[in-house]
């Protein structure tokens, strides 16, 4: 086989299979595990570590907790600016930032182990905060858009009577990622848009809503 085909013979299996993948989510088939329920994981990037940096770090800032509310939208907002809000110069690790989402996690706990892979993959790893502090970055989050993704709909429709909580849905969020940081003793800052899709559930109870999952960042829902 020649170099060029071999270069189109992958070409084809990148098509193939990204194209099972996107027939399987809009179909919804396990979709985040919450239709078939928890999967087993595969193996995940390396989760972020609580220990502190050898060099002293300033002094830590308290975090505010994602508000309690029943308002659907309202709550994948604070969940959305809860994930890209962070500041290494905070005298925080990533860890301390993925409690503030957990903390609103599913309550029964069994999407808990699912949603905390998903937040590890929204922050920088250790490493990387730990390089990330050298120059004093903080990131945030501008919302554009946030709606119901049609492809929900469809997913709700192949869920069996009973496979999703009562309130359940999904929010996808479209928006710009600021970045902001000293490089070379001047400030410097950097946009990326961005969007993902959060999995949530609002009890008809009234009682406050809780975050089932996340997306990987950059393919949601649409």
């Amino acid at each position: 086989m020649t170099s060029t085909d071999a270069s189109r013979s992958r070409r084809r299996l990148i098509v193939l299979v990204t194209t099972a993948v996107l027939v399987l989510l809009i179909a919804g088939v396990g979709v985040y595990g919450l239709i078939t329920g928890p999967r087993t994981p595969d193996p995940t990037p390396e989760q972020p570590s609580a220990t502190a940096p050898t060099a002293p770090g300033p002094e830590r800032t308290e975090l505010a907790e994602i508000p309690e509310t029943d308002d659907p939208e309202e709550f994948a907002r604070s969940v959305a600016h809860a994930l890209f809000a962070w500041d290494t110069a905070s005298g925080l690790m990533p860890l301390d930032y993925a409690a503030v989402v957990l903390d609103v996690a599913d309550p029964s706990g069994v999407e808990q182990a699912g949603l905390a892979s998903d937040v590890a993959g929204y922050l920088p790893m250790r490493e990387t905060w730990i390089e990330l502090r050298k120059y004093s970055t903080n990131q945030h989050l501008e919302i554009t858009d946030v709606f119901v993704p049609e492809a929900w709909a469809q997913a709700v429709e192949q869920a069996q009577a009973g496979q999703l909580p009562p309130g359940t849905t999904a929010y996808t969020i479209e928006g710009i990622r600021h970045r902001a940081g000293v490089w070379n003793e001047e400030p410097t800052t950097s946009a990326h848009e961005v969007a993902f899709t959060v999995f949530l559930t609002c009890p008809p109870d009234v009682d406050p809503c809780y975050l089932l999952r996340l997306s990987v960042l950059d393919q949601p829902l649409h």
